[in-house]
């Protein structure tokens, strides 16, 4: 009799365990919560969809059919695709933005420990050559110091309650957390602005030639310390402008502007997966941003003075930028293509 009264019991559980998967419109979203399992009950025999009904929860939980963001949702108590989003944004997302970090500060860190940066094969000439202009340089920085604001406070948001709150509080983490999102939605569009800056300052120097063939075939002659002919801008420099520059920065301006400004009616689904993409599209640029911000500075002696002073020693543009170099000296006399050269009183030709 026990063995009969416990087959039926696990008989009855079992189907109504297929019933309620039938009423979730993902089935593979993560098992809901006790509270989402009450409301799904409480439904059953109401006049919303039953328990065994595929449209259970469309009306008070529901992943894609919740309406804009705000006073519609005033009848919703509990979205169900919500827990997957958290799952996915703490969890899965986390993790990986973390290790691509990691794993990209520990190659930058190999990288100049067994191959080391990439000096000039000669001593530098004493002669200076203007390679970007004073708007050029605003236009790079302003992009810049917004861009390393929007990460930090980012990666608070992010790691911060693993990170920073054991060891600062709750009621401490609770106002570094306010204003690093408060922070975050105000820098986010100066950050809009100053890419489409750049976007239209530098998308000129940007066309790959066909000599870049012969920079990538090289790896830049990173590895080799050969250095290989190249315009203006490298091809490093170029994929860093489509891929990074154009490409993930119109990715994060048009989700951050769309979590940012809830006006156009956006649904809270869509501003989910608005966040998974923010979040996806922010990892890659960061890491991208650690190998630029590497080369720009202790990768290639002399590169970061170009973008701190606006001029390069002659010997520097001759070594990593030849192409470019030689077109100067060809067209110096014309005022549309001249870039002016700066000769202190040294003796000697340009190189």
């Amino acid at each position: 009799m026990r063995i009969s009264i416990h087959f039926i019991a696990t008989l009855i559980l079992g189907i109504a365990s297929m019933t309620a998967s039938a009423g979730v419109p993902d089935r593979n979203a993560p098992l809901p919560y006790p509270e989402e399992r009450t409301i799904q009950q409480a439904e059953q025999g109401g006049t919303q969809p039953g328990l065994g009904d595929s449209a259970s929860g469309k009306q008070h939980l529901d992943r894609h059919y919740l309406g804009p963001y705000g006073e519609p949702e005033r009848d919703v108590l509990l979205q169900r695709g919500g827990n997957t989003w958290r799952y996915l944004r703490n969890e899965d997302l986390a993790l990986g933005c973390g290790v691509l970090l990691l794993v990209m500060l520990l190659v930058i860190v190999g990288f100049y420990m067994l191959i080391g940066p990439m000096r000039l094969e000669h001593p530098p000439s004493g002669r200076t050559l203007q390679r970007f202009s004073v708007w050029q340089r605003v236009v790079h920085w302003s992009t810049a110091i917004s861009f390393l604001v929007l990460t930090f406070s980012g990666l608070l948001l992010l790691f911060g309650k693993k990170i920073i709150l054991p060891w600062l509080g709750h009621a401490a983490f609770a106002d570094l957390a306010m204003f690093s999102k408060t922070l975050h939605n105000f820098v986010g569009p100066l950050f809009v602005f100053c890419s489409l800056a750049i976007f239209v300052t530098f998308v000129h120097r940007n066309f790959f030639i066909h000599a870049d063939l012969e920079w990538i075939k090289h790896f830049g002659g990173l590895v080799s310390k050969r250095h290989i002919p190249a315009g203006y801008f490298n091809a490093g420099e170029k994929l860093w402008f489509w891929g990074a520059v154009t490409m993930l920065g119109l990715l994060m301006s048009s989700t951050g502007l769309v979590m940012d400004f809830v006006v156009l009616d956006q649904t809270r689904y869509q501003l989910q997966i608005a966040d998974v993409l923010h979040i996806a599209g922010a990892s890659l640029y960061m890491a991208g941003a650690m190998a630029h911000i590497y080369i720009g500075t202790i990768g290639m002696p002399g590169a970061y003075r170009a973008m701190r002073d606006g001029v390069i020693d002659t010997e520097w543009a001759r070594e990593h930028h030849s192409l470019w170099y030689e077109q100067v000296l060809a067209t110096q006399d014309e005022s549309d293509a001249m870039v002016p050269v700066h000769m202190p009183p040294m003796p000697g030709p340009i190189r």
